[in-house]
């Protein structure tokens, strides 16, 4: 019989669970804020779950938003991913690091290139010069519940060379960006994001797996790139404006809700007719494909269609 000290010890998880996220937090004295949206993911395998639905390869350069304690950070880390991290809490991401490479210090078995780097800002104003050489193409994200419609748009526009990912929501959220016209979820955030993809939902998660336990339900959203892009930025901004006119006013008929962005009544009606449109369907009955449409066939009719969305 073997003695004790001669038993193979337990292998070491590289993730987090949920006595090392809360002992972190006692450490760094870190109370999750609803002000940041912070609900800690303290299940390893929904982790590797989130990681394997995000389709995430090694090698591949992952950008991550709201690290928070490092839980998602290390299930992309382990499945030999790089990984570009955005944090605003200053606590949070100067400490993201000193977890890494005590949990996986292989991530660090290149000094000159690390494959964890944190960048320290607010996720809304993050710029080309935060991402540098980063050159993400995934993204997986815990997204924090209040702004997670607006980061996802920014990230979209910032980043066109995003081939796809993962992004954890609220559940009411997750499922009006997979809408599709004319259901009853479908709004502005459904059409926009449309225009970079496709998106669905990819599974559920359980409300038990955070720390503090949000009072809603959460899933899983999925994001493929569009094979060739549906038009220019010229384009994506006049779109957008119109698909901001119409949920604006989302009971009233597209001829009227146009209005603010096309000009007069006469000029949103031609350009509605011209792109195959009913001057009278409203604005959950039309793809972005349709707004697009709009947008070019006003253009066609206007010698500075910019100046409309400035």
């Amino acid at each position: 019989m073997a003695r004790e000290s001669d038993a193979p010890e337990p292998e070491r998880s590289a993730l987090l669970g949920p006595k090392e996220v809360r002992e972190l937090a006692e450490r760094l004295g870190v109370s999750p804020t609803k002000k940041l949206g912070q609900n800690f993911v303290i299940d390893p395998n929904t982790v590797r779950k989130i990681v394997r639905l995000a389709g995430v390869d090694a090698g591949d350069r992952v950008i991550e938003v709201g690290p928070g304690l490092g839980s998602l950070t290390l299930g992309i880390t382990e499945a030999g991913a790089d990984v570009t991290a955005v944090e605003i809490d200053h606590r949070l991401a100067a400490e993201l690091l000193h977890t890494a490479r005590a949990m996986q210090p292989e991530i660090f078995a290149d000094e000159s290139a690390p494959r964890l780097r944190v960048v320290r800002s607010d996720a809304l104003e993050v710029t080309e010069a935060h991402l540098g050489s980063a050159d993400p193409e995934v993204l997986v994200a815990n997204l924090p519940y209040n702004v997670s419609v607006p980061i996802l748009m920014h990230l979209l526009e910032l980043i066109p060379a995003l081939r796809g990912g993962l992004v954890m929501v609220q559940a009411e959220v997750g499922h009006r960006i997979a809408a599709g016209p004319g259901s009853k979820e479908y709004g502005s955030p459904s059409a926009k994001a449309a225009w970079y993809g496709d998106w669905r939902i990819a599974g559920t998660v359980s409300r038990r797996i955070f720390w503090p336990v949000p009072g809603v339900d959460s899933v899983l959203v999925s994001y493929a790139r569009r094979a060739e892009p549906l038009g220019d930025e010229g384009e994506r901004a006049l779109t957008f404006a119109l698909v901001n006119a119409a949920f604006a006013h989302r009971r009233k008929m597209l001829r009227q809700a146009l209005q603010p962005v096309l000009g007069t009544l006469e000029q949103t009606v031609a350009a509605l007719e011209a792109a195959g449109v009913a001057p009278t369907d409203r604005a959950e009955q039309l793809s972005i494909t349709d707004y697009l449409g709009i947008a070019r066939a006003h253009a066609r009719g206007t010698s500075d269609p910019a100046a409309l969305v400035r």
